[in-house]
Order: structure tokens, then sequence, then C-alpha cells
């Protein structure tokens, strides 16, 4: 509570001090703060209000502020400033920063912003914009410390002190051979307990575990957590090393894929762009699409309900049933497919795991539909008393429906995952639209069947 006054407070004094044009007491008030900090406040600001603001930082802040806000702002702010001073910001950003950044600009401020760069900044960049969307190539920075394996432990401080201010980080140093491939690792500690003459190729670690720049970069995040590592080399088909991941672009990445896995789950075409800064007309089209689908496949749905219309006339008490029925299939089709969705994201669950699922999915669902169909039984002869076949159709309906549903729920996704589709699109909305018309056609026919009604 007292870190979210302090906030506020802070917030407050920019915004009176710029209000107030006081730009030197300003500059002084912004060096104390955290940059992370002055990007959110940024973020929340107009964006002329945002743009004064950046201008007025202290140029070693301009660079890590700017790497903290979000998307919109930046690509408002690039526009806004000056060749040299567009190009002073992309040189002082971490390659991979720099990227994400150029990949959501117009081709024609891209091509602006890096004829101005240093030579060694556009190289970097165009380095990494080769890479297929997504995969670890395209996140990783080169901005790394590399140590040759015959260097002494003197030598490699001294180029530590050298470059290590424009790195990534330097707590891991990478061990090359002379063909610049990946030998090795030594931890910066350990090069601050060994003896100064001693050769780190005697005591790098060995046992290097590194992802190629075409992994996935949701797999790579994977890799982060099962060896709980906080950075990790990337290496090219020949074992060389071009640059690495660090655990900050891990948490992105697993903030990037959870948000579209969510977006999928409820039928929502991904975006990259938060709520509240998405226009309606953006959100239209995200949206549009799959209610489309949806409302056209739910026309099975009616078709079904329509072929039956002499049972329903006949036992009209039947219709008072078809929402609970349906509302239950789809939620117990959704807990299936959740569940197996998070199993498949998580590496738990795989296609070779499908009748595994299914029978465990199966008995699941016996327990599930037997004590709702028993706690319904009750309510219909208790409270709507209902007669007792009607009971039983409905209950027996209900059994068979969460069977169906457990079944569909958790070998949908799989089946996606095996011909390489994106598991979450086998999520609730898709699946309650199958369950729907599945439920009704088996409550029909199970109707028909015992109160003897002609279709």
């Amino acid at each position: 509570m007292e870190l979210e006054e302090e906030k506020k407070y802070e917030e407050m004094e920019i915004r009176d001090l710029l209000k107030a044009k006081r730009y030197r007491e300003l500059r002084e008030f912004l060096s104390e703060m955290n940059v992370v900090d002055v990007a959110t406040i940024m973020d929340d600001m107009e964006d002329e209000d945002s743009l004064r603001l950046f201008r007025i930082l202290p140029k070693g802040m301009a660079a890590d502020v700017f790497s903290n806000l979000e998307i919109d702002d930046q690509a408002y702010i690039i526009n806004s400033l000056s060749d040299n001073e567009a190009s002073n910001i992309i040189d002082n950003m971490m390659s991979d920063d720099a990227v994400d950044l150029l990949e959501e600009m117009p081709a024609n401020v891209v091509k602006r912003i890096l004829a101005n760069a240093r030579p060694d900044t556009r190289a970097d960049i165009n380095h990494l914009l080769r890479y297929p969307v997504d995969s670890a190539g395209s996140v990783m920075t080169v901005e790394y410390v590399d140590l040759e394996e015959n260097l002494t432990v003197r030598d490699a401080i001294k180029r530590i002190r050298r470059i290590g201010l424009d790195s990534e980080t330097v707590n891991i140093c990478y061990v090359l051979n002379k063909q610049r491939v990946l030998v090795g690792t030594v931890a910066l500690r350990y090069l601050l307990i060994h003896e100064a003459d001693e050769v780190i190729g005697d005591f790098m670690n060995e046992n290097v575990i590194s992802i190629r720049t075409t992994t996935d970069q949701e797999e790579a995040a994977q890799m982060f957590k099962k060896y709980d590592f906080t950075a990790m080399p990337v290496v090219d088909n020949e074992e060389r090393l071009v640059g690495i991941i660090t655990i900050d672009d891990v948490v992105d990445i697993l903030e990037e894929e959870a948000t579209e896995d969510i977006e999928k789950m409820a039928a929502i075409l991904p975006t990259d762009k938060s709520y509240l800064k998405t226009g309606v007309l953006e959100t239209y089209k995200s949206r549009m699409p799959w209610l489309l689908f949806l409302m056209i496949s739910a026309t099975f749905t009616g078709m079904v309900i329509t072929s039956y219309q002499n049972a329903l006339a006949s036992y009209v008490v039947l219709t008072a049933y078809i929402p609970m029925l349906m509302d239950t299939g789809g939620n117990a089709g959704s807990q299936a497919s959740v569940s197996i969705i998070r199993g498949i994201s998580l590496k738990e669950v795989e296609f070779s795991d499908i009748f595994r699922a299914i029978w465990k999915e199966i008995r699941v669902a016996c327990l599930c539909g037997v004590t709702l169909a028993v706690t319904n039984f009750i309510k219909l002869l208790l409270f709507d008393r209902v007669e007792i076949p009607v009971a039983l159709i409905v209950c027996g309906t209900l059994v068979l429906v969460v069977i169906f549903a457990k079944f569909v729920g958790c070998t949908l996704p799989l089946i996606a995952d095996r011909l390489h589709f994106d598991p979450a699109v086998m999520a609730s909305p898709l699946i309650t639209t199958i369950v729907d018309a599945i439920s009704l056609s088996v409550y029909f026919a199970i109707a028909t069947n015992v109160l003897h009604i002609a279709v």
C-alpha cells in the first residue's frame, strides 16, 4: 500500500512539474526514479505530454525508458523525433528490443531509422530480422560476453570490463573456440575466485545447454523453466554462438503466449495491443470472424430442434430442460479442454497420451454425470413434479452428455496439436457448439423411444 501511494505521489509530482514547465527540477526528479516507473507513468499520459517528458529525460535514461514503453507510445515518439534523435535511441537499445520496435514500424520509418543508425547497430538488427517470427533467433540479443577458451582469468576480466557495459548480462560468460563454436560457460563468480594466471578452459563448465535459432520461442521459455536458467545461449546449425536469450525476454514470451491462448480460447483473434489501446473497429474485427462462424455452426442445433418438433409438441415439458442439458455439456467439455490445453502447453500431455486422457476423462465423466443425474432426479421429482419417465429421460441424457462432452473436450485439442494447429482454438466456444448439437440429438432420441413419440 505504501508503495502504491509513493507511485501516485511521483506521478502527481511529474505532472505538476511538467504543467508548470519547471523542466530543470523535473529532470532532476526523473533521474532519481526507476526507468520502469517512468515508462509506466508515460504510458498513462497523453501523447504530447509523453513526448515532452521523454525529451526532458536525462540522456543516459532515455533509451532504457523507451524500451519499457508500450509499442504504440514507442511508435508515436520515434515518429516525432528527428532522424538523429531516433537513431540515437536505437543505437542505445538492446538489439532484441530494437528489433521488436522495428517489426511494428512502417517500412519507410524502418528505412529512415536504419539509414542513420551506427553500422554495427544496423548489422545486429538486420541479423535478427532474418529469423522467423516467434523463433528463438528473433527474440535473442547479440549483446553478450564471449571469451576464448585459452584466455587467462586476468585477460578475461579485462575483456569483461571493456565490453560488459554494453552486454545484456555479465553473470554468465560464454566460452568459444577459434571457430566460434560454443564449448563452455563460466560464471563471473568463478573468475573472481580463481587465480589470475589460470586458463578459463581448465575450469569452465563444458556441459552447456543451448537452443537453436529456429526453436520456437515458447519451447525456449519451457527450457528456462526446466533448467531454472536466467540466460541461455542460442546457436546456429554448426553450434556457433549467435546470441543469448535472457529471463526478461522469457517473461515477455510467456505473457504473449498466455494472452494469445486466452484470446483463442475465448474465440477472439489474437492482438498485440492492450485492451484500452485497441480501437472499437479493431476489436470488432478480432471478434467478428469467430462469432460469425459459431453462429453459422449453431444452426445445426436449430436443425435438430426443428426435426423433433412433434416430440416437443407432445411433451412440452421436455423443452424446459434443453438449456440445462446444453449448458452442462458445454461446461463439462470446457473443463476437459482447458485441462488438456494447459497440459499440452506445459509439455505434460502429448498425442501419444490420447487414450490415457480419454480413459481418465470417461471415468471422471461417469462420476460427475451420475452425481449430477442423482441430484437432478431428486429436484425433478420433489420440486418440478414431473413424471418419472420424463425425469429418467432427462437424467439419463445428462449422464451421456457429460461423458460425450468430456470425450470431445479431451480429444479435439490433442488432435489439433497433432495436426499442428493451435490447441487453444479447440476450446470452449467450438466444443460447446459441437456438444450442444449432440446433446439435443441424444436427448430427443431417448425421449422418442422411451415415450413412443412419433417424430
